[in-house]
Order: C-alpha cells, then structure tokens, then sequence
C-alpha cells in the first residue's frame, strides 16, 4: 500500500494500547486518528470520512457495541473489535450487528495489520463492482440502467440502493426489515411493490424469478454467480 492511502480510527480508553496501535499502524503506512471513548468517536466521524474503525468493546459511557448500533445504519466504514477474553457473547453479537471482524486481547500488533489489510482489500474490490453482467442481463449502476435482452430499463435512486448492497453481497438474504432501514421505509407492502418491480426489470420471467428470488420467511437474496 502506498503511504497513509488509507485513514484508520483507532477507539480505545486504554492509553497504552492505543499508543501501540497507532505506532504500529503509522509504521506500516497508514494514517491513524484515535479517540478514546465511544463519544468522542461519534464527533470525529462527523468530520473525517474513516476507511476502517478499529474499536474496542468494554469502555467507561457508551460501549463499542452501542457505538456500532448507533452508527454502522449511517456508515458503510469496515469495523474491527477488539475484545477482552471471555468476551464470545459480545464478539458474536458485534458481529450480528455489524462488525465485520474481531481480535481478541492481547493481540499481536502483525496480527491486526493483516485483518485490517485484508478487509480494506475486499472493501476497495466492492467499490469497483459498480457494473456486472449474467446471462442475457446488465446492471450498471452508474448509468442507473439495466439492460436486458437489448432492452434499456432506468433504475430509480431506492432500487440502487438495494441492487448495490446485493451486488456487493451476493447470496445473503436480506429481510424486509433490513431492506427497509437501508431504502427508510417501513411499510413491507411497498417493499414487496419495489421488488415486483425490480423483476420485472431484470428477469425474464418475472413470475418465476431465477436471479432475485424470494427466501421464505427471510426476505430477498440476488442469486448472480
């Protein structure tokens, strides 16, 4: 990576362990902003448009989970917990709720470098995938178009929305629910409409959808590979 190409908070109330992170981190060409509560991480990310957090879960005020559960809806910014021993019903839930990895304490400071790489590797190859193509269908997302069959289709800024988080993440279903926080609209009828929709424009058969199918009793997934 070429020097500080990408900008990391690292969230922590212990002093020490964000000196270490924060040296080890600088050294290794990334550039490092700390905070040491949830708080004070809530005001920095107002600001600075982070590429990945770096946060711990057990903090005096507002914990790390908190902290996710109130910013990861605003925020597609990467999350790394850091987590004391003993802390698996946390770690699970940090990840239920949003985090994308964890790392218990004491970690070896290598150890994190390489997560962090490897999650703003996959990060920067999702924020390519802006145009794909299976069988007779195209979806360009930066021309808000589908094209399928020859046939030109305009997408509407709430169907990309849902069609870029699908993309990104092929096979996951996501509920009604989730698709509703991410388009903020809470009627699952008119969700259910959006999705006819959607079919209409990119299946063949929009009654017997082969690419963006229902998973019952959990809501939606886009089926492309």
């Amino acid at each position: 990576m070429d020097k500080f190409i990408a900008h990391i908070l690292v969230v922590d109330d212990d002093d020490g362990i964000r000196s270490l992170v924060k040296r080890y981190l600088n050294d290794n060409n990334f550039l490092v902003t700390t905070a040491d509560s949830a708080e004070n991480a809530s005001e920095k990310i107002k600001i600075v448009k982070f590429d990945l957090i770096v946060l711990d879960i057990m903090m005096p005020g507002k914990n790390g989970l908190e902290f996710i559960q109130d910013h990861k809806k605003k925020m597609d910014t990467p999350v790394i917990l850091l987590t004391a021993k003993g802390e698996a019903s946390e770690r699970v839930q940090g990840l239920e709720i949003g985090a994308d990895d964890y790392l218990p304490k004491p970690f070896d400071p290598k150890e994190l470098v390489l997560r962090i790489k490897n999650i703003l590797d996959k990060t920067i190859k999702i924020k390519q995938k802006r145009i794909i193509e299976f069988e007779s269908v195209k979806i360009d997302l930066n021309k808000l178009l589908i094209i399928k069959s020859g046939k030109e289709f305009k997408i509407n800024n709430t169907e990309k929305i849902i069609l870029e988080k699908m993309i990104n993440t092929p096979g996951k279903t996501f509920s009604r629910e989730h698709i509703g926080q991410l388009i903020e609209l809470d009627k699952e009828r008119s969700i259910d409409v959006i999705i006819t929709r959607l079919r209409k424009k990119i299946e063949i058969d929009p009654k017997n959808p082969k690419f963006l199918q229902t998973i019952r009793g959990a809501g939606y997934v886009l089926w492309i590979e």
